[in-house]
């Protein structure tokens, strides 16, 4: 005897977790977005003069 869910049940709850999962990325996006740019003043001072990308050839 089977007594486990039927595939239709299984396939319902895979789509709403799927349905559930999009929504928390969704929040979690939005969120992201409303939280605006870093601080600048944040930047470590130490990297803040690095440059990305080819370096300058230093002069002697």
């Amino acid at each position: 005897m089977f007594n486990g869910p039927s595939k239709r049940q299984k396939e319902l709850a895979r789509l709403e977790h799927k349905k559930e999962k999009a929504a928390k990325a969704q929040d979690r996006k939005k969120e992201k977005d409303s939280r605006g740019p870093k601080d600048p003043a944040a930047i470590d001072p130490d990297i803040a003069h690095i440059v990305p990308g080819p370096q300058p050839i230093p002069e002697e």
